[in-house]
């Protein structure tokens, strides 16, 4: 599994026995911006990975090249609990990003528990699944995660008012095609690198 930027700033930072807050006042940043790259929530920026390299006494190309593995192989998921809706998504998903790793789950919990260890990009969630929510889900993996593109996919129209009510970016039928996959993509809050281009 690709190593995250997040766990090998968190480990390179414990390693050198510096807390976040002492790493914090030598870039001249906050506390919480340490934490949230250590979450995965965000990223730094080029400017920022140099002086975080110096700080941390290693190769700035390391660190440079792990954002950018992050950025253009995604982690995509998608939750929906039919088995046989689930594998075709997931298999259009993968003919419209080559470059993602692009996860199923049929359980919200094991979705939930991926992305805790995992920086998901984009997610595309049934709304109804069995005795959960995807809307709930929904608030879950941005509770973990703010800059994951959330797309919601079902077979009832009805639910899509409830859907704009969240953060998500944007809404499907069943069953989804490349065509429409690659028409959200288009309207991401967070833009993906897909097959070398950003989206």
């Amino acid at each position: 599994m690709k190593t995250l930027f997040a766990e090998t700033l968190r480990k390179l930072r414990t390693e050198r026995g510096i807390s976040q807050n002492q790493l914090g006042k030598q870039l001249h940043i906050y506390r919480s911006t340490i934490a949230r790259w250590e979450n995965g929530s965000r990223l730094p920026d080029a400017t920022m990975i140099l002086r975080l390299a110096e700080c941390l006494g290693v190769d700035v190309s390391s660190l440079l090249n792990l954002v950018v593995d992050e950025d253009e192989f995604p982690n995509v998921m998608m939750v929906d609990d039919n088995e046989l809706i689930l594998s075709d998504g997931v298999a259009v998903l993968e003919e419209v990003m080559p470059d993602a790793t692009v996860k199923g789950f049929i359980w919200p919990q094991e979705a939930v528990e991926y992305a805790k260890t995992n920086r998901v990009a984009l997610a595309v969630l049934d709304i109804e699944l069995g005795s959960a929510s995807g809307l709930e889900l929904c608030h879950t993996l941005l509770d973990i995660n703010p800059r994951t593109n959330i797309l919601f996919l079902t077979a009832f129209p009805d639910y899509a008012l409830d859907a704009w009510k969240t953060e998500a970016i944007g809404f499907m039928l069943k069953p989804i095609t490349p065509e429409d996959v690659r028409e959200q993509l288009k309207k991401l809050r967070f833009p993906l690198c897909v097959g070398g281009v950003n989206r």
